[in-house]
């Protein structure tokens, strides 16, 4: 008997590598993903100049960002289609600024316009980098100020963007659903915060999971597997931080990792 409605993922055609370079761009959701690949030591970048929610803020991260270090994957996760155009300049901002309202018109971008935005991102990053892999993404959280069907009249916009620019550019972007894993497979209120609209941790941690069963090679799942007891004893907080017994046994977990930055060199400790 199956319980869940599962959403079926095929392999991605790439793999990404242990601590490979990544660079998350988007909404509070790629924030959450970008948190748990530092944790994972991803050498990941999240969102360097704040939460972008919208295809045309996250082309402005993508223009201004100044790559000191090149990408080997950028994830792009869009929240809304909804951007707001400061009436004075009639130029898009990416954030508001807590000013008000007045100043600023609101408009809906169409399906067209929020493709051609990630175009123009995913050209900016092959630029950058031209055997990039690009992976776009529809946050799963629902706007209630918009009302409910006017957030999934957005959210159908975004998916029909992505589609677009995923299938016009099959060798460079990739779509995963992880609007769908959550509004489907994980339907149910458990899985959401006390506000019924965010993720819960479980929730984030499923989809990650998925993530990773798509786009890690072989060689990630076993680095992440050695990882993990490292993880979990650096994040270890006992009463008395000074205590011998407790310095003792962060020096043995430091050797540790000593131990596995020899076998992976780009583990940054």
């Amino acid at each position: 008997m199956e319980l869940t409605t599962k959403i079926i993922i095929p392999k991605a055609s790439f793999s990404i590598a242990p601590c490979e370079t990544m660079l998350f761009v988007g909404s509070c959701f790629a924030a959450e993903m970008g948190k748990i690949a530092e944790e994972e030591k991803f050498n990941a970048t999240c969102n360097p100049f704040g939460v972008m929610y919208n295809p045309a803020s996250i082309l402005h991260t993508l223009q201004r960002y100044d790559y000191s270090e090149t990408p080997s994957t950028a994830i792009l996760t869009l929240g809304t289609n909804h951007i707001y155009i400061l009436k004075e300049t009639g130029e898009i901002v990416d954030n508001c600024q807590k000013r008000p309202q007045q100043l600023f018109t609101e408009k809906e971008l169409s399906v067209d316009e929020c493709a051609r935005y990630l175009q123009q991102a995913v050209d900016k990053l092959k630029d950058i980098n031209p055997d990039i892999h690009v992976i776009i993404t529809v946050s799963p959280l629902r706007y209630r100020k918009y009302g409910y069907h006017e957030s999934q009249l957005s959210k159908a916009t975004l998916l029909l963007a992505a589609d677009k620019v995923a299938t016009e550019n099959k060798t460079t972007v990739t779509y995963f659903p992880a609007y769908e894993i959550m509004n489907d497979e994980l339907r149910d209120y458990r899985f959401y915060r006390e506000d019924m609209i965010h993720p819960t941790p479980q929730a984030v941690n499923y989809i990650w999971q998925r993530f990773a069963d798509t786009f890690f090679s072989n060689d990630t799942l076993t680095f992440l597997k050695l990882w993990k007891p490292i993880r979990e004893a650096l994040a270890h907080r006992p009463f008395n931080t000074e205590s011998e017994e407790y310095k003792q046994f962060i020096d043995n977990t430091m050797a540790q990792a000593r131990k596995l930055a020899v076998k992976y060199p780009n583990l940054r400790l």
